[in-house]
């Protein structure tokens, strides 16, 4: 059915530079005309809400605890109604989000309430597709990252405004392929949490048991880690790390964490994947060798920890670990990433909130870990490299095709809300019902850094 769309027969200059033709029956209207901006206040018991590129407008307690409250005087912050549009400090970078949900947000933020006439559906499709996306450089005001969007300039800007059983078979038919794109993307990620599942059981088991099945074991005396082989040692990371902490080295890379990639050198990504330094004054980074181990204090219970590949700066919410002789980096690197001591790094992680526990060195240096000789240290981890490449290329197969079907989906919706594709036929061949399903996008986020949104 979507191989078979085609262009509308007739086209004409839309006036919009960033939109170019339009089906020639599509009229426009300005934005204001479109929207009317909500500026009630004085709800100081509503739920508070955060505005997000990937979920659109949520509570903040669905959100998670990686938000924080702009101001405790909650009268002052903006009412959201259910089907309301915000704009916030970020929309220039994905799009105007819309709201599910009541509550209230932050009065920097423009609230918009759709008129009689205005199709909240097809609306909420366009005011993220690409072009409009690309579109809000226009309206943009100050640079890096004071930027926002000046909404009395895109209040005049003029918009499509499609016949509405139009519009409402445009939100059907993205409706329709949205869901069978969804159901494709779960499918890979559960496929990826398989194939991630017995990597952790290889991986585990090596690191903990070693390579011989018939080696003799004996009690290591640490409940999370059980029997480990007779001929190896258990110690403190005392014994086997030493904590660096040298700062305010210059010309030297930022090396950031990456849950996915481990430390890598570049700029930290904040929770919608956009760069961004964790902060200004680099003297105050702590130095971190090549091979040494480093780790995000609020997220090594997440596996926010790796190898350091080049000497480079880190940031001072890390704590760099400077192994001994007989210490082999990669080998722990590995046994820090396997779930029984992630579990056991989050139980002696300390902090008020949950999920921003720290682990920091004082905590560190007092954990047991085993100790193979160094030489089975290096066998382990050559014999993991090869007994998990296959997984590895599969696993990075499968997020390549769920990042083409990404793409896919932002192009078609991008084609369909513009006029660029003709689906009104192919809406009316659609079911009588069109299951609705949650974007993919909505399970849990894997955090990368330390980094926080407006409320």
């Amino acid at each position: 059915m979507i191989e078979d769309l085609k262009p509308y027969d007739h086209y004409k200059d839309s006036g919009l530079p960033w939109l170019g033709n339009a089906p020639a029956h599509w009229p426009t209207r300005r934005m204001k005309v479109l929207f009317k901006e909500r500026v009630e206040k004085g709800f100081p018991n509503e739920p508070l809400l955060a505005a997000t590129q990937t979920k659109g407008v949520v509570r903040k307690e669905d959100y998670g605890e990686r938000t924080v409250t702009a101001s405790k005087d909650f009268h002052l912050l903006k009412l959201v109604e259910i089907d309301d549009f915000v704009i916030s400090l970020r929309s220039f970078q994905g799009g105007i989000e819309y709201s599910r949900c009541r509550g209230i947000i932050s009065p920097a933020y423009t609230v918009l309430m759709p008129r009689p006439g205005t199709t909240r559906g097809y609306y909420a499709y366009f005011l993220k597709s690409m072009f409009f996306v690309e579109s809000l450089t226009l309206f943009v005001t100050g640079i890096r990252e004071g930027q926002n969007i000046e909404y009395p300039r895109l209040a005049r800007a003029n918009m499509p405004f499609p016949p509405n059983d139009e519009q409402a078979a445009i939100v059907r038919f993205l409706d329709y392929a949205n869901g069978k794109i969804e159901r494709a993307i779960r499918a890979k990620r559960k496929l990826i949490v398989l194939l991630n599942e017995q990597k952790q059981a290889i991986i585990h088991r090596a690191v903990t048991r070693g390579l011989d099945p018939a080696v003799t074991l004996k009690p290591s005396g640490i409940p999370w880690l059980g029997d480990v082989p007779e001929h190896w040692e258990v110690r403190r990371n005392s014994y086997l790390f030493d904590e660096r902490n040298e700062r305010g080295r210059l010309g030297l890379p930022i090396l950031v964490v990456s849950l996915r990639t481990g430390v890598t050198e570049g700029q930290n990504i904040d929770e919608d994947g956009k760069e961004k330094r964790l902060i200004a004054d680099v003297t105050k980074y702590k130095f971190a060798e090549k091979d040494d181990i480093a780790y995000n204090m609020m997220r090594m219970w997440q596996g926010a920890v790796g190898v350091v590949p080049v000497p480079g700066m880190v940031s001072p919410a890390y704590v760099v670990a400077k192994p001994r002789f007989g210490v082999l980096s990669g080998y722990y690197d590995l046994l820090f990433h396997t779930d029984d001591c992630k579990n056991e790094v989050n139980r002696h992680s300390r902090g008020i909130v949950t999920d921003r526990n720290r682990l920091y060195w004082d905590q560190f240096k007092r954990l047991f870990f085993p100790l193979p000789p160094f030489p089975e240290q290096n066998q382990i981890v050559s014999w993991l490299e090869q007994e998990t490449a296959t997984l590895n290329t599969a696993g990075a197969r499968t997020e390549r095709e769920i990042d083409l079907l990404r793409e896919y989906r932002t192009t078609l919706t991008a084609d369909v809300v513009t006029g660029k594709l003709d689906v009104r036929e192919a809406a009316k061949r659609l079911p009588a019902e069109v299951e609705e399903l949650p974007s993919a996008d909505d399970l849990p986020d894997e955090i990368e850094e330390d980094t926080e949104s407006e409320v």
